[in-house]
């Protein structure tokens, strides 16, 4: 394989060297989070529910409301629809 050399190659160093340093952050972050989530444990609060508190936060309202319509559809359809969710 040629050897990458000249501006091309240091531009290549360049985009690994950002990309190395992002991945470092992303991890450290991870680690944050994870910490966040032990202290809401420690707390008493569920951390699989918060999880899918974080999930839904992050959706649109309508796009929210309409799955919450066809997740109603689906329990209904299933016989599992007893007025709420979670039946």
């Amino acid at each position: 394989m040629a050897e990458v050399v000249g501006i091309a190659g240091e531009q290549l160093r360049q985009f690994v060297a950002r990309i190395e340093r992002l991945e470092e952050e992303k991890a450290a972050l991870a680690a944050d989070i994870r910490e966040v989530y032990a202290e809401a444990k420690g707390n008493g609060f569920d951390t699989k529910v918060l999880r899918q508190v974080i999930r839904l936060r992050k959706i649109d309202k309508a796009e929210r409301q309409e799955m919450d319509a066809i997740l109603e559809l689906y329990l209904e359809a299933l016989g599992m629809h007893e007025g709420a969710i979670g039946g």
